[in-house]
């Protein structure tokens, strides 16, 4: 079991509710890393729906508030289950008050047509970029690999917000959907290419989209992801940044979307 899998694992409470841990491992400034927050939610979910045949399509995550280091709850309720798709909500909560508020999505495949009108970036092979210095990062950090293979540099105020490369816990485990949620927010935001201020970037919500089932047939818990971030537009201090994942092998896993405040870091 990955350190990750120990920090985000839930106990089964009953009627829908687990029980679970902030690890002040993953604080990133004023709160735990927002990406973890939402891979304890999507882990609760994925235990509340209980079908593998059902597997994660959409998953959305308001954070409300930062939950502190300490006992959480996740309380779960299936909206409606179907013929194809479940729908969930999750509400996290700490010391009686809501901390986040989740919808998800789980369905079977289905058959229709198929298509994808877009390429994944080409960069070098992993092996072929060195791993990224993060000395003066968040503690979280430690627990991945970051290569960058796609924007400036952090903080040396470039032309565009827009970085990515390839990306993998630092401890092999097997791409599921509580780590791509973790993966939508695991790398540096995209603004720090173009600022040469640092800021701290909490999310203010969070958006997956499943392109394929995760775990993927063909996955190594050795594989890298390909991850590539922009933020097109940022004002009244908050910015949106948009997400793509893909698989070494070039297929698109998941596109996320979130929106974000800018603060100064004192």
């Amino acid at each position: 079991m990955t350190q990750f899998e120990k920090d985000t694992a839930l106990t089964r409470l009953g009627d829908g509710r687990f029980g679970g841990h902030i690890d002040e491992a993953w604080w990133v400034y004023r709160g735990p890393h927002g990406g973890y927050v939402g891979a304890i939610v999507m882990r609760a979910m994925v235990e509340a729906v209980a079908n593998p045949s059902r597997p994660a399509r959409s998953f959305t995550i308001h954070y409300l508030a930062p939950p502190k280091v300490g006992p959480v709850e996740v309380e779960t309720t299936i909206e409606r289950s179907g013929g194809a798709m479940t729908s969930v909500s999750a509400r996290l909560i700490q010391d009686g008050q809501p901390m986040a508020l989740a919808l998800g999505a789980f369905s079977k495949s289905r058959d229709a047509p198929e298509y994808v009108d877009v390429q994944m970036p080409d960069v070098p092979p992993p092996s072929r970029v060195p791993p990224m210095s993060m000395e003066a990062s968040p503690p979280h950090i430690r627990f991945f690999e970051h290569r960058q293979a796609i924007g400036p540099a952090p903080f040396s105020g470039g032309d565009e917000a827009i970085s990515g490369g390839w990306l993998r816990l630092a401890e092999p485990q097997i791409l599921d959907a509580p780590l791509l949620v973790e993966y939508a927010d695991g790398w540096m935001p995209a603004v720090f290419s173009r600022t040469q201020e640092r800021v701290g970037v909490p999310t203010v919500d969070l958006s997956v989209h499943f392109r394929v089932p995760v775990p993927m047939p063909d996955a190594s818990p050795d594989d890298f992801v390909l991850v590539i971030f922009s933020s097109p537009v940022a004002r009244d201090g908050f910015l949106v940044e948009d997400g793509q994942i893909w698989s070494q092998s070039g297929e698109l896993i998941a596109e996320s979307r979130q929106l974000a405040a800018m603060l100064p870091i004192r």
